[in-house]
């Protein structure tokens, strides 16, 4: 059965309108046409939607509940108008985001927002990994974008260095390496070490030896989960700063005195594709995580020694 949408919208304007004559008038029509598209609509659907019995024409109860469909109906072949008219104006359909889990969300969100407030149908799937599994994401699913902080660099890649990203070597106030004033490596090694690792990454890997250096070590999927865990004192780690302000403020972590040093940087960056079209979806994206991680960070010193994995 096809159902004419100029019949359902003429339906709707009748009821807004409140008679045949004055829809006539706001649709620019004749009021022959009016009724003639209503009957047609009934013979169509095979339901009486008016009751032309008395002085003026009543809806009937299966005339409101085609009304009631009618509008839905109405509803999505607007949507689907738009969404044509925004591909056509190269928004793009679908967008993959890849982030080191890493850095801060907050500047992420508020690009997605500006996304958001353009009334674009682009929809955005966003990705958290770490480390080496941002790149092997953003390959494996073929991804538009990605936020890294170790990325091998690609011919195809285009790449946009963002403001550094500080962490901090920190405990729990009642763990005891929070009472030395000198911590060596060899006293961490004395104690469980907290680590996050990627998804794909697998316990036993050269990587994993790297990172765990010896020590007992406990690991976990995010960040979030890791501040909670050094918080409980259950181990140390390394943490980002702008995930730790409360906790440092309240007392609630407390810095290592690590003899070579409780701090560190790494400069995340912003990678595309120069092989792929770039739509405006995505170049909005880039030009706002761009503005907006400028505006959240600063002046960082970006060391060339860090830590194998914070």
């Amino acid at each position: 059965m096809i159902v004419d949408l100029g019949a359902l919208e003429v339906l709707e304007a009748i009821l807004a309108q409140g008679s045949f004559t004055k829809a006539a008038a706001s649709l620019n029509k004749t009021q022959a046409a009016v009724g003639y598209k209503i009957r047609k609509l009934e013979e169509q659907l095979g339901v009486e939607i008016f009751d032309r019995n008395g002085y003026r024409a009543e809806l009937t109860p299966a005339g409101l509940m085609v009304l009631e469909e009618g509008r839905q109906l109405l509803h999505h072949a607007k949507r689907i108008r738009s969404i044509a008219r925004n591909l056509n104006q190269d928004w793009e359909p679908f967008l993959e985001l890849v982030i080191d889990g890493a850095v801060p969300m907050a500047p992420i969100m508020r690009a997605l927002q500006a996304l958001a407030g353009c009334n674009a149908h682009t929809r955005v799937r966003l990705k958290i990994e770490f480390l080496h599994g941002v790149q092997e994401c953003f390959e494996d699913d073929d991804a538009d974008l990605m936020i890294a902080r170790d990325v091998d660099d690609q011919t195809h890649y285009r790449t946009i260095p963002l403001p550094a990203i500080d962490f901090v070597l920190c405990v729990a106030p009642e763990h005891p390496l929070a009472g030395r004033a000198r911590v060596t490596s060899a006293d961490l090694r004395e104690f469980v070490k907290i680590l996050v690792r990627d998804s794909r990454a697998r316990i036993g890997t050269s990587d994993d030896v790297i990172a765990a250096d010896g020590h007992r070590a406990l690991y976990l999927s995010d960040f979030d989960t890791k501040k909670r865990a050094i918080v409980m004192g259950l181990g140390y780690g390394w943490l980002p700063t702008h995930l730790i302000a409360d906790e440092q403020r309240l007392g609630r972590l407390r810095p290592v005195e690590f003899v070579n040093g409780n701090t560190y940087a790494f400069t995340p960056r912003l990678v595309t594709r120069l092989n792929r079209h770039r739509g405006r979806a995505l170049e909005l994206l880039e030009r706002e995580l761009q503005a907006q991680f400028e505006r959240a960070g600063g002046a960082h010193a970006d060391l060339s020694l860090e830590p194998a994995e914070p």
